[in-house]
């Protein structure tokens, strides 16, 4: 071991997420360690700004030889190594904030049917624990994201959203209008500011959420951490972990980490919480094989890295009989919610419709010129394209699949470590839902005049980033890598705090589930250490009922 001052704290962190701060407003010693750099949001923007891959949404986050993360473009650096059936070309950031640097901002709530799937629908698998139960965590990180949205997404609330909605763009407006009687369009879930809120600027339509908002108008994790560090947690960053350490008994005793020099750096206390993505946070695990643990840590079972999950997209392109003009507010305002639940989720994948406002204008250049295509004719067909062109695209329901996992590769990175390694497909279950997303596709083309239709192949599935499932929580030892609250199964002082703890993944984007079941892990760890009891559970479900669908064409 290298010569380095002893670091030691009640709880270690490994990732700089949203829990630190909740857990030093208790008076405990917080330390997180961060295997990136701590970067500014006007170093990611000028990144951007100067690079000449826009479209290139990860060009701003490099990777440090320290510290690497996938990048696809302008080639793959093979870093997630495939090994199929289907590739799973998950995007993540290893920098202080993570990936939420880089988002549209969605923070939707699970519906209450999606906690009991498998007790309503026959698939997939139950929660062990309810909405009601999670309702007042959803509350507490909407109040600290800033979130605004649509109260008509079928999730009901004890408490209002802490601001109005951010304006709907004019395209959307004319969207919402004609597709209204039979879809019902309302704002996203977003944890974007409609108005200044906590010291942070309202959107003013820049339309680059994607890489990054230039304004910090919407929220993101490297706000967690400047909040954080506000009281008196502490982060080292540039701190690759590799190893957790355990006692004869099973507790973990250190947390150990090579610096950019590869000097190794050993960290101990009384609780460890890794609180990584659903790649590295399983990949870490699995590294951390000793004589006792030779499946890796929280292992026995073998469930570590298993049940992965996304949320596949296939999507229709096409020019609506009006001027919309997209590319004016955010990136990402509206949706349809009808599909996210009913009866025929024995059958197949329910969906979300999310609509896109991305300026058409870079990728309709992009296109025209590779088509050899300039003069006057390009300028008529530019402003066609960026006036007119409309996309609207499914995001679909994965079920946990024990099949799907996150393993160990025999390629090493940069460091030396071996790589992660997908193993991923696309089931029936999930393409089901996609055939019956196409048939809500040509209907909304149809009722926006729509020409020029381009359906994505059946083959290719975009993938959304929303990586879940890889530590399920559950109420079964056998089945699962921790319990309700986040303990590991196997290491009583060893929680997660991660979106890999989601047992399924509905039809939303896992980041507000994923911090409200961190808050409950962190009011939990509070209690159990002479703190405030843990909030009752709300009673929101008295009068839900499942959204229904206005329109639903003969399957």
């Amino acid at each position: 071991m290298a010569d380095a001052p002893k670091l030691s704290a009640d709880y270690v962190i490994v990732g700089a997420g949203v829990i630190g701060a909740k857990l030093a407003r208790s008076g405990a010693s917080v330390l997180m360690l961060e295997a990136g750099a701590h970067v500014t949001r006007g170093e990611i923007v000028s990144r951007f700004r100067n690079s000449p891959r826009r479209s290139d949404w990860i060009s701003p986050y490099p990777a440090l030889d320290t510290a690497p993360h996938p990048i696809y473009s302008p080639e793959d650096n093979h870093y997630l190594v495939q090994a199929g059936p289907y590739p799973y070309k998950a995007e993540y950031i290893r920098q202080v904030g993570g990936t939420s640097w880089h988002w549209a901002a969605h923070a939707w709530r699970n519906l209450p049917s999606d906690f009991k799937i498998k007790s309503l629908y026959g698939v997939g698998v139950d929660w062990p624990f309810d909405y009601d139960d999670l309702e007042p965590y959803y509350q507490e990180a909407e109040e600290i994201m800033g979130v605004s949205g649509s109260t008509e997404t079928g999730s009901p609330r004890s408490k209002p959203f802490p601001m109005e909605e951010v304006a709907m763009p004019y395209a959307m407006q004319r969207v919402r209008d004609r597709l209204a009687g039979v879809f019902p369009v309302v704002g996203n879930t977003v944890a974007r500011n409609s108005r200044s809120y906590d010291s942070r600027p309202p959107c003013c339509g820049n339309n680059s959420c994607q890489p990054i908002c230039p304004i910090d108008a919407q929220y993101h994790g490297g706000i967690a951490v400047q909040q954080a560090l506000a009281v008196g947690v502490k982060l080292q960053v540039r701190a690759n972990v590799f190893q957790l350490e355990h006692d004869a008994q099973g507790r973990i005793v250190a947390a150990n980490y090579y610096d950019p020099d590869k000097n190794v750096h050993r960290v101990t206390g009384k609780t460890f919480i890794v609180a990584s993505n659903g790649i590295e946070s399983p990949r870490l695990l699995l590294l951390s094989r000793s004589e006792k643990f030779k499946n890796g840590i929280a292992n026995d079972n073998d469930m570590v890295g298993r049940h992965l999950m996304d949320h596949p997209s296939t999507s229709l392109t096409f020019d609506a009989d009006e001027d919309v003009w997209l590319g004016r507010g955010p990136q990402s305002p509206v949706s349809i919610n009808t599909m996210r639940d009913g009866a025929f989720r024995n059958a197949h994948a329910p969906y979300r419709l999310d609509f896109t406002n991305i300026s058409r204008v870079d990728g309709s250049t992009g296109a025209l010129l590779k088509a050899g295509v300039y003069g006057k004719e390009f300028a008529q067909r530019l402003r066609h394209a960026a006036a007119r062109e409309l996309n609207v695209k499914s995001v679909l329901e994965v079920l946990p699949d024990p099949g799907h996992r996150i393993d160990l590769a025999d390629d090493k990175d940069s460091v030396g470590l071996p790589k992660p390694r997908t193993h991923y497909s696309i089931d029936d279950y999930t393409f089901k839902g996609h055939r019956r997303a196409q048939k809500d596709f040509a209907k909304i083309a149809e009722l926006m005049g729509g020409s020029n239709l381009r359906y994505s192949k059946d083959d290719d599935f975009a993938n959304n980033q929303h990586i879940c499932g890889t530590l399920s929580l559950g109420a079964d030892r056998k089945l699962s890598v921790c319990d309700q609250y986040g303990r590991a199964w196997d290491h009583e002082n060893l929680f997660f705090a991660s979106t890999g703890v989601l047992p399924t993944s509905a039809t939303c984007n896992s980041t507000l589930n994923g911090i409200a079941v961190a808050l409950r892990t962190g009011a939990y760890l509070i209690a159990q250490n002479g703190g405030p009891a843990m909030p009752a559970r709300s009673n929101t479900q008295a009068g839900w009922k499942p959204l229904v669908p206005s329109w639903l064409p003969k399957d």
